[in-house]
């Protein structure tokens, strides 16, 4: 017998060094890299040898296959499925490209689209097709005179308590800036990067951190009908922007006399923001709703939160303020005391780095994400591989997200989280998590009377490093916090885990952390530019904005307890009768998935390719000729370009 096996593995030793020197000769003869031939040998199944778990080095593209009936495992399985579907949905081509927006759209692309997609290629973008939120945002202006539109954007800068800068185009260069500051000036240097395609033009951007504007949904809708009936594709249409038109700035004579159009601001910081936010709710809408009509909730809550435990299924509406408001109002900073919102409920022509879902401000990359600053961009110094990160989960912060006084800073958001994952102040409270099932071995049920106070001292370090934004002071604050040192973005990236909240709007360390080896954490009620290329539990975790969920979250991916059959008679611990086995390797799986993503579709380049695609769409809506310019051909004459046939240039929806 035993020479048999030795015969055996003899057999496999030879046949695996034949198959080395057969891929070696075929990479020489066809120019594989060592890269190549190293994948390939990944890829091939040794036989006897035990299947690697499913996750272990693999790429991160390649398919799932959970371990178990844990929510998350096969929420992580859903999330690679419409992810997959969103990567075979991509053009390859301009004729593609062209035909795809006018199926989405119902329109010609706007002038100078042949010159966006050439930058676009050249930069290797990664799907030329992703720019929905620019014409969610776009779409209401089409029922709003041009004129207007420029109107309102050559002047809201001049009343500069109201928080808005000015950028002003002509002649193919900024020659302008009026009541700037430093957001505006590195917006600025991101739109000099192509400013030779943009017709004149005048930007309105805001100063403020908090979003503005919020339309009525009754008005909305009959901005969006009036759009619908815009639409058209004519034959034959001019490919170039207007020239000559009225009402932008007169850069040389700024108080030339020409009438105003009032933007209709409104001071609200301090107040309840869903008392403003409700009116963009459709009416049916529990934002809109009597208290004593909304019930318990069970039925919104289900939309987007499973039963078992409180785990995220709808990431998109966790944010939807006309969903989760009421349930939130009084749990986060913006809604329940914002500290710098100036308002209107006019649709106005105001670039904005955040909104929430009511809002109707046209979101711009953020600054941050431009402008290099140590406090927020990717440093991998201290990056270690995910085997060498500790099992914790780490934030820092200052006590921002709203104003704060003696008897509200319990309500706010940041607040909030430092105070649930305290191990002094989560002893003696119960939460719940998961437990596998004792009869039911990968399946798991709910566990009400989980004890957290050790599981978050061994495996949380959260903690404010400065109190801020309190009226009169926050001199309340010093019996309540014991400050921990500040540690460098980088330098958190010796932890596992990095949670991402709100502060007094979006968090401008989101896309560092998705670049990092540590796997990303994310609560927010902001909607970024972003949003709609990254896929929650693929590219990173979502949590719930009230944090019922984070230990539910934290125990699936380092493990708790005892299985039920190797549990002592009598055994007692913090844990209770729960128990979760360690799921190390989805969390690593996430933490890869998230940075080779963040790599391809985050870049300082997607920002110049997303901006100008925005300032050509911006630039037609604004034109007084805007339904007959545009490009109108069949993108047939970059074909050479893009490298196929016309053959090869069918429908690939």
């Amino acid at each position: 017998m035993v020479s048999v096996r030795i015969k055996r593995r003899l057999f496999l030793a030879f046949a695996a060094l034949a198959l080395l020197a057969l891929i070696s000769n075929i990479a020489v003869f066809s120019g594989l890299s060592s890269e190549n031939i190293k994948d390939s040998l990944g890829e091939i199944r040794i036989p006897g040898r035990p299947k690697k778990p499913w996750h272990a080095e693999d790429k991160p593209d390649s398919p799932l296959e959970p371990v178990d009936a844990h929510p998350i495992s096969v929420l992580m399985q859903e999330a690679d499925k419409i992810w997959r579907k969103y990567e075979d949905g991509r053009s390859t081509s301009f004729r593609q490209t062209v035909r795809s927006y006018r199926r989405r759209y119902g329109r010609h692309p706007p002038p100078a689209f042949k010159d966006w997609y050439k930058y676009a290629r050249k930069r290797n973008v990664h799907n030329i097709d992703d720019f929905e939120q620019i014409m969610d945002d776009i779409r209401p202006f089409w029922a709003i005179e041009p004129k207007t539109i420029r109107n309102l954007a050559a002047n809201m800068w001049r009343d500069e308590p109201q928080g808005v800068s000015g950028i002003h185009i002509r002649d193919h260069k900024i020659v302008k800036l009026t009541n700037g500051n430093w957001r505006a000036e590195t917006l600025v240097t991101l739109i000099n990067k192509f400013v030779k395609y943009l017709p004149d033009m005048d930007i309105a951007m805001n100063r403020l951190d908090q979003p503005r504007v919020v339309v009525p949904w009754e008005v909305m809708q009959a901005l969006l009908e009036k759009e619908k009936e815009t639409r058209r594709t004519p034959p034959e249409t001019i490919d170039e922007f207007s020239t000559g038109m009225e009402a932008l700035l007169n850069v040389t004579s700024e108080d030339d006399g020409s009438p105003k159009e009032d933007p209709e601001w409104y001071p609200a910081h301090g107040k309840q923001y869903m008392e403003i936010a409700s009116t963009a709710c459709p009416p049916e809408s529990p934002a809109r709703q009597e208290a004593q009509d909304r019930g318990d909730m069970t039925e919104a809550e289900a939309t987007y939160k499973s039963r078992l435990g409180g785990l995220i299924t709808n990431f998109n509406r966790t944010s939807d303020l006309c969903t989760v408001g009421p349930q939130i109002q009084d749990k986060h900073g913006l809604l329940f005391s914002s500290s710098s919102m100036v308002a209107t409920k006019r649709l106005v022509p105001i670039f904005g780095e955040c909104k929430v879902n009511v809002n109707s401000d046209i979101l711009f990359p953020a600054n941050m994400y431009w402008k290099h600053d140590d406090r927020y961009d990717y440093d991998d110094r201290w990056d270690l591989d995910w085997e060498d990160k500790k099992d914790v989960m780490i934030w820092r912060g200052v006590t921002s997200g709203g104003t704060q006084v003696a008897d509200n800073w319990q309500r706010m958001h940041r607040q909030r989280l430092v105070m649930q994952v305290n191990s002094t102040e989560m002893a003696g409270k119960e939460v719940r998590i998961l437990t596998e099932q004792p009869e039911k071995q990968g399946e798991y049920e709910n566990y009400r009377e989980f004890h957290p106070s050790n599981f978050a001292e061994a495996h949380t370090d959260v903690g404010f490093t400065e109190t801020w934004g309190c009226v009169p002071d926050c001199g309340f604050y010093s019996n309540v916090w014991t400050l921990k040192d500040q540690i460098p973005l980088a330098e958190q990236f010796k932890d596992k885990f990095v949670v991402d909240v709100d502060g007094h709007s979006f968090s401008g360390r989101w896309i560092a952390f998705l670049e990092s080896k540590s796997l990303g954490i994310k609560a927010t009620i902001f909607r970024e530019w972003h949003d709609s290329r990254l896929f929650a539990w693929r590219h990173f975790v979502p949590m719930d904005n009230r944090y019922d969920d984070v230990y539910t979250l934290l125990t699936y991916f380092l493990g708790v307890g005892t299985p039920s059959n190797k549990r002592a008679p009598g055994d007692s611990n913090a844990s209770g009768k729960a128990y979760v086995s360690r799921h190390d390797t989805e969390g690593k799986r996430i933490a890869d998935q998230g940075r080779e993503w963040a790599k391809k579709v985050l870049r300082r380049d997607d920002i110049e390719i997303y901006m100008f695609r925005l300032l050509l769409e911006y630039g037609r809506i604004i034109d007084d000729n805007r339904d007959r310019i545009g490009y109108s051909g069949d993108g047939s004459e970059l074909d050479k370009y893009d490298g196929v046939s016309p053959l090869e240039q069918g429908d690939h929806h």
